[in-house]
């Protein structure tokens, strides 16, 4: 009998009920097909063993040439991507299970292998610290982007809306937008990124702009209650910051709510993961939730201790895993039957073939050999 019931009990998302509050968290795997970015076969088996989540969140997938920056990433802007993630999505619906696409643009934190040798974009003219490119070359350092045009932002905003008409296609439930970890959408929100002159920088109203255009875009093609956008108010990747997060980030979020969206997703770490806040840095993720009304989903680094603790205390009503997920596609089950984990391979997170991927054995299959402590990181 398990200890921890909040984790497993229903929960409605949008037209989704969910069987439990166990979300998979959105994780680049690098494994997409080289040749257009196509998702597999491999892909499809990646997805369908961890069916049994509440809600599963695909990795982050491109939403034009434009938005990559990695290699062996999946896309959602050809033909070829739609069919692929299709195959996916009539795997996971037969297994039972639920699954949004995160539509992805990095902006900056790309290279000029990926954009036909020019620059990346961005909001402001801004090179990213303390980040680099996957390229066929390896991890490379990223120069410093183009801004984009008005004109231009206008037309990745379409490329966001066009994405979601993809997902529509490909059969996904729903969408997650990624406006965390330091990409375009979060280069457009935090001043530290944006110094934009334009209707696009400035003031937090017109920071925030580009975000709610595109979840905007979304809703219209989708619906609301089938959109869902990710925020990191306290990551710091490729040296993103913010001049007053809490007052950014609220704001964002008070506009946010008045769209009914399925969800919001906060990644803002527990203290001693490798992305957790700065010392002396106050968590935002409280104000947050206390201001959106919907579903609230918290993500980074959460043990099914803390997960279920964070449910009781209502600090959110569904909990994100990351490398859990990884090494263990029946989390849920394991969870449920207070089970070992299967021990997750670093070295196989990104990149490589089946091994570390989709071989990681389910309880039926064998059990796992070593307890391991539920206090790994998502990143």
């Amino acid at each position: 009998m398990s200890q921890h019931p909040a984790l497993f009990t229903p929960f409605q998302v949008g037209t989704l009920t969910l069987p439990n509050r166990l979300v998979m968290a959105p994780m680049t795997r690098s494994r997409a097909n080289n040749e257009g970015n196509v998702p597999d076969d491999s892909t499809v088996k990646y997805y369908v063993q961890r069916a049994s989540a509440g809600l599963i969140i695909t990795e982050g997938s491109q939403i034009s040439q434009q938005g990559v920056g990695y290699i062996y990433t999946p896309g959602i802007h050809s033909d070829a991507q739609v069919a692929g993630w299709k195959k996916v999505t009539d795997a996971v619906h037969a297994a039972g299970g639920r699954i949004f696409i995160q539509l992805w643009h990095v902006g900056a934190i790309s290279h000029p292998f990926f954009q036909n040798g020019e620059l990346p974009v961005a909001p402001s003219a801004i090179q990213p610290r303390d980040a680099k490119a996957f390229t066929d070359k390896g991890m490379e350092e990223i120069p410093t982007p183009r801004a984009l045009t008005n004109q231009e932002v206008k037309a990745v905003v379409a490329d966001f809306r066009q994405a979601a008409e993809n997902a529509q296609r490909a059969g996904f439930d729903g969408v997650e937008i990624h406006g965390a970890n330091g990409y375009l959408v979060d280069q457009f929100i935090q001043d530290g990124t944006n110094q934009r002159t334009d209707e696009y920088g400035g003031s937090v109203e017109n920071r925030a702009r580009f975000a709610l255009e595109v979840v905007q875009a979304a809703i219209e093609v989708l619906g609301a209650d089938r959109v869902g956008i990710r925020l990191a108010p306290t990551g710091n990747v490729g040296g993103i910051h913010d001049s007053n997060r809490l007052a950014t980030f609220s704001y964002v979020t008070e506009q946010l709510n008045k769209l009914g969206l399925a969800y919001l997703h906060v990644i803002e770490a527990l203290p001693g993961h490798p992305m957790a806040a700065k010392a002396g840095q106050e968590p935002v993720g409280p104000a947050l939730r206390k201001i959106f009304t919907g579903p609230f989903i918290l993500n980074g680094g959460y043990t099914q201790e803390t997960a279920e603790r964070a449910l009781i205390n209502n600090e959110a009503d569904l909990i994100a895993f990351g490398v859990p997920y990884i090494a263990n596609p029946d989390l849920v089950e394991r969870y449920q039957q207070g089970a070992a984990l299967n021990t997750p391979d670093q070295a196989t997170f990104y990149g490589g073939d089946d091994h570390g991927y989709i071989d990681y054995p389910s309880l039926q299959e064998r059990p796992a050999e070593t307890a391991v402590k539920q206090d790994i990181v998502e990143y």
